[in-house]
């Protein structure tokens, strides 16, 4: 069975595409089949690992996106897949393992045009074709932007188990407690769609410092995010299980020369104990352990 993590925080500019580029990459270097859903209209996932070129040649064309699937009769979601999509210059696969859903502009129509049967809302219509191909992967991410709209609510529907991207400061703190509570919200209007099988909604169960600047002090906001997170532990509000996850990502310039070249950090540069190649490895191996979704 997949498991299906949405990484997601109210707050924006957490470099959350970054870390689940290079963490699902890390996971298929590992041996695991990962698919991932870009579900930001800015379609960052998107144009980074499919190289704009063609990226844009889909963006054109308005059909092959995880959008076609809320037009009836152009496409199902497998019929979206991009299989390896990490590829050389001549189409050869560089990262076997690593697949993705694309999305194009046309995404935000979801939030503002769309108007389907209100007994088939998109999440459950996401769900519902998903459910046909997920078990041909270990692990499902979902990038969603930073809100619980349409789009974030397809991944958080079908996800069981959320993380939130965070940077040390405040604003990251706020984005952390208005995302609880917009989540306890959706939870709500959607149980009547949940089916059996499901489980329980997914729950907050794991926040991840990203983005670090060098000679920055995390201690304080650390602490902060701790006090808040027990609280709401504390409250049921948020796994039993959830914590910091003590493998923390620095800033780095090497992440943005990896997304001019439409590859992830790990094929950039190899892997050394004092690397933001091993800060991305360091989290996948955590998130491997990190493994028990049963009980939240």
């Amino acid at each position: 069975m997949a498991r299906k993590i949405c990484f997601v925080n109210y707050k924006g500019g957490v470099g959350k595409t970054s870390l689940i580029v290079n963490t699902a990459a890390c996971l298929a270097q590992k041996g695991f089949r990962v698919l991932l859903f870009d579900f930001d209209t800015q379609s960052n996932a998107s144009i980074w690992l499919m190289r704009l070129d063609r990226w844009n040649k889909l963006n054109i064309k308005g059909e092959g996106s995880v959008y076609s699937i809320f037009n009836p009769g152009t496409a199902k979601l497998k019929d979206c897949l991009i299989k390896d999509v990490v590829k050389s210059k001549t189409g050869d696969p560089l990262l076997p393992g690593l697949d993705l859903v694309p999305t194009t502009f046309n995404l935000v129509d979801l939030e503002s045009d769309y108007e389907g049967d209100p007994k088939t809302p998109p999440y459950l219509l996401f769900h519902q074709q998903l459910a046909e191909f997920e078990s041909d992967y270990d692990y499902i991410v979902f990038d969603c932007p930073p809100n619980i709209l349409r789009a974030s609510q397809c991944g958080v529907f079908t996800s069981n188990e959320i993380l939130v991207p965070a940077n040390p400061d405040a604003l990251s703190l706020i984005g952390f407690t208005l995302l609880v509570e917009k989540l306890m919200l959706f939870h709500r209007r959607s149980a009547s769609f949940r089916v059996s099988g499901m489980g329980t909604p997914a729950q907050i169960k794991g926040i991840i410092f990203n983005s670090i600047k060098a000679n920055v002090d995390i201690e304080v906001p650390k602490m902060r995010m701790q006090l808040r997170l027990n609280q709401f532990r504390t409250q049921k509000r948020v796994s039993p299980k959830a914590k910091i996850y003590q493998a923390q990502i620095r800033d780095a310039t090497v992440v943005r020369r990896a997304v001019t070249l439409g590859l992830p950090v790990n094929m950039v540069v190899k892997g050394s104990d004092d690397s933001v190649v091993s800060d991305y490895n360091k989290l996948a191996g955590e998130i491997v352990r990190h493994e028990d979704t049963t009980t939240f």
